[in-house]
């Protein structure tokens, strides 16, 4: 994953997985939800490991990011987002989460 070059989405999705994120996030309101263990997360209890954008090609409403995330309980997951003007992602809260050095 050191060097992540991914043709699509799910393939980023699935390299992640198989490097132990194997939860799902989503954003709740002023939250990230786990899909699995339904714990709710604010921003100061994540850490975003790894992130990787998707451009759209011809039309900037396909543009996503897929996140690999981890929670100071340990939980590890991967949070997708799109970028388009209908999407419902909290970016500010998103943007809250501190990055890994």
């Amino acid at each position: 994953m050191d060097h992540d070059k991914f043709e699509t989405l799910s393939e980023a999705v699935n390299a992640y997985t198989k490097a132990g994120f194997t939860d799902s996030f989503r954003t709740a309101e002023n939250s990230i939800k786990s899909s699995y263990s339904k714990n709710d997360y604010q921003a100061k209890d994540l850490k975003i490991i790894k992130s990787f954008r998707f451009d759209g090609m011809t039309n900037p409403a396909d543009e996503s990011e897929v996140f690999a995330i981890e929670a100071n309980d340990g939980t590890k997951g991967t949070l997708v987002m799109t970028h388009s003007s209908s999407h419902n992602h909290d970016v500010e809260f998103i943007r809250d989460i501190p990055r890994k050095k």
